[in-house]
């Protein structure tokens, strides 16, 4: 059963190293999902899933112990996902990777970790029922849900601006704020790609994951920072 679940964005420019000389730009960004985590740990889980957008190479599951990397990035920076354990014989996605790196500033111990990668395309029905699936392994399941709103927000953006996308994120948002899983089931899968909205399906698994578990939400941060949309939520 889902006891908890924290939601943050992905982007590399959330670890300090890769922001490099704009790393101050994300503090408050930083501040929020590591406030989210907090309350994953107060949860006390049997079993934390990581869960975040994965390309083909990166998708399925990772075992605890992990390996990523932000050297492709220009960074001399590995991440372990959680203590100890095998490396494993993929290297974690990036969203991974990001998620791998706040739980070390967190020096997460507080249960078993494991990551999941889901394809950007994944439809809403298969989303749903890999969350319930998740739920259902361990009497208490937390989750840390990693993935970016739309990134059209502004001319700027990776996706130029497009006029739908705030409105999707403003559902997004109202959706996490509330731990309202049947509103985030309802986001529009081919809206969030066209949007590039890699948050999208992550989130779907949520509201799979938290289908009757009697969660209550709070939005800790909602902002668009280059253009993008960055949600940090806390269901407890």
């Amino acid at each position: 059963m889902l006891v908890a679940a924290a939601v943050c964005p992905c982007p590399p420019l959330l670890v300090p190293e890769v922001a490099a000389g704009a790393a101050p730009e994300l503090d408050a960004l930083r501040a929020a999902c590591l406030d989210a985590v907090a309350v994953l740990a107060a949860a006390r889980p049997d079993r934390l899933v990581v869960v975040g957008p994965a390309a083909l190479q990166g998708r399925g599951p990772h075992p605890q112990g992990a390996v990523g990397s932000f050297r492709g990035l220009g960074v001399d920076l590995d991440v372990r996902l959680g203590p100890g354990g095998p490396a494993g014989e993929r290297e974690l996605p990036q969203s991974l990777a990001v998620a791998a790196w706040l739980l070390g500033r967190t020096e997460w111990a507080a249960a078993p970790v494991e990551g999941l990668g889901v394809g950007e395309p994944l439809d809403t029905e298969r989303c749903v029922g890999v969350g319930r699936k998740l739920a259902a392994e361990a009497e208490r399941v937390a989750l840390l849900v990693m993935g970016d709103g739309s990134a059209c927000r502004t001319v700027k953006a990776p996706g130029y601006l497009d006029e739908r996308a705030e409105a999707f994120d403003a559902r997004a948002a109202r959706a996490l704020a509330a731990a309202d899983t049947e509103a985030l089931a309802a986001l529009d899968a081919e809206l969030g790609l066209e949007l590039k909205a890699a948050g999208r399906a992550p989130w779907q698994v949520l509201a799979g994951a938290g289908e009757s578990a009697g969660l209550r939400g709070s939005l800790l941060y909602d902002e668009a920072p280059y253009g993008v949309g960055y949600l940090v939520a806390a269901w407890s």
